[in-house]
């Protein structure tokens, strides 16, 4: 490490660069239009010297094995060559069916053979389940909020079989699955996607954050991933320096940024989905542009303006397993969508108010910010918001340190909605010198714009197995939950029928009708 150089590009990958986009420094890692400086962790590393930013540093070589983490987890289970030096390991046949060859039976399961290695391997999976029915019953009484102990006393099993048939039912659903993404990503002509991210644990102050992102329209869940990993990963220093090795990792002796801090706001205040959390104790929100204002003074009060932790006034690091510093799994979450969709076809990703989000999608979708392919919006609205209904008056407001443009439409109902373009294929729509003439845009927006989608999928998850995910044991236990995700994840796309009996993949027409459970077994 020497002074006055950004961290080494890694496989052509560098990611730090100012993210402010109206900045000329925006996307440019030339080391000469910062001010760097390694020598005090508490103060920001690096600085644009055009607008002032402080966009934290990352260590690409870092989010590249976080993106290898995430797809791995992803992908686990499917059939995909084993052979860790060839060119296709871990590319799944579902995704990638030219790479292999059919290559016969082992029993009833399919065999496969890889194209560049040579090796075989087999689908465990696609032979018939000859546990199904049970694996039925176990899903039923979880689905009806029965404990892991009333599961086992009913079905006459110990613990250790219950969390086997879990892992072995998740697996089968991430192989139904991919089926279903690969129907979707290559008919696909555009991509309309909604962004979230939220504790995992909310009782546990684990520091368990669950990002997901889903169609929009359909709520079909694309991808979800965790900064947890069960691994005991190398120990990381407890300042994070881009610069060092496992720089990723959080070390097991980090201590909550607010702890003990005289700061009297509440803990709902301290979260960026403080209204929701508002509105589950009966409170009555604060307007908008109130709490617009709130969450920007609590994301200027991190450290690390990228890192949610930072918002904590209690932590408690899992027993088992190792966490990853919330950037590096954003910032691979995103990279893992591109990878997935593709560069050509038209993206526009709607998420909260929350640079954890924000600057790993202006990093990742840069070429496409260059070549206006892509929308990117902060979304906040009231729950009694219209989509379908016009707005009466729109306000338009530059906000926080970042001067985001924000405009905020009022409905007859009183029910508001903010949106602020953070990139848009429009030009005239995004920076802070956008023009304000754009109705009809803004309109659009206002009707299309939403995240509610995912916020609806996660918060079912967490109504859903309540009891499982705050059992009192599991508290700082969160690999048993991992496989429930892939689980949900499934059940809510193929099976979960909303008001008109359609489900998820339904609506995105890539299924005719909804699955049982028995079914997802199959």
């Amino acid at each position: 490490m020497s002074e006055g150089k950004l961290p080494l590009a890694a496989n052509g990958l560098q990611l730090n660069f100012c993210k402010t986009l109206a900045c000329d420094n925006f996307g440019r890692s030339d080391a000469n239009l910062y001010i760097l400086q390694h020598s005090n962790p508490k103060r920001p590393a690096m600085v644009c010297r055009e607008c002032g930013a402080f966009p934290p540093l990352l260590n690409n070589q870092e989010v590249l094995s976080e993106l290898k983490r995430l797809r791995l987890t992803h992908d686990d289970g499917l059939p995909a060559c084993k052979d860790s030096q060839c060119e296709n390991f871990g590319l799944s046949v579902d995704t990638h069916k030219e790479r292999y060859h059919a290559f016969g039976f082992s029993g009833d399961r399919q065999r496969y053979r890889c194209k560049s290695c040579q090796g075989t391997f087999v689908d465990k999976w696609s032979g018939a389940n000859k546990k199904i029915e049970f694996q039925e019953a176990l899903l039923a009484f979880l689905f009806t909020g029965y404990s892991v102990r009333e599961i086992c006393r009913k079905l006459d099993i110990n613990p250790k079989t219950f969390y086997d048939n879990i892992d072995q039912i998740a697996s089968r659903c991430r192989r139904k699955l991919a089926h279903i993404d690969a129907r979707w990503l290559n008919h696909a002509r555009q991509y309309t996607l909604a962004s979230n991210y939220q504790s995992l644990q909310p009782n546990s102050h684990n520091g368990v954050f669950w990002f997901a992102t889903c169609d929009a329209d359909s709520g079909y869940v694309l991808c979800q991933h965790t900064n947890y990993t069960l691994e005991n990963c190398a120990n990381s220093d407890l300042d994070h320096d881009a610069y060092q090795n496992h720089a990723q990792f959080l070390s097991k002796q980090y201590v909550a940024e607010n702890y003990g801090s005289t700061n009297k706001r509440t803990e709902s205040e301290r979260r960026p989905q403080s209204h929701r959390d508002n509105i589950s104790f009966g409170t009555p929100p604060p307007n908008i542009k109130e709490r617009i204002d709130i969450n920007y003074q609590n994301i200027l009060a991190r450290s690390n303006v990228e890192d949610p932790l930072g918002n904590f006034s209690k932590f408690h690091y899992p027993n088992t397993g190792t966490l990853i510093r919330a950037p590096y799994t954003s910032y691979a979450h995103y990279l893992h969508i591109s990878q997935m969709i593709g560069e050509k076809k038209p993206l526009a990703i709607f998420m909260p108010q929350d640079p954890v989000l924000r600057s790993a999608a202006l990093t990742v979708y840069l070429e496409r910010i260059k070549s206006n392919n892509v929308d990117l919006l902060y979304v906040m609205q009231d729950p009694k918001w219209d989509n379908s209904g016009l707005s009466k008056t729109t306000d338009i407001a530059l906000m926080g340190w970042w001067r985001d443009r924000w405009a905020i439409a009022h409905q007859a109902s009183g029910a508001s909605k903010g949106l602020c373009y953070l990139s848009s294929a429009n030009d005239t729509l995004s920076g802070s010198n956008a023009s304000s003439d754009n109705v009809d845009d803004t309109n659009y927006w206002l009707q299309v714009a939403s995240i509610e989608s995912v916020e609806f999928y996660q918060a079912r998850f967490q109504l859903l197995f309540e009891s499982f995910i705050n059992e009192p044991r599991r508290k700082l236990r969160p690999g048993g939950i991992m496989p429930l995700l892939d689980i949900f994840r499934a059940w809510h796309n193929l099976c979960y029928q909303d008001k008109q009996g359609l489900t998820a993949a339904q609506r995105l027409n890539v299924c005719e009708a909804p699955m049982t459970l028995k079914q997802l077994l199959e």
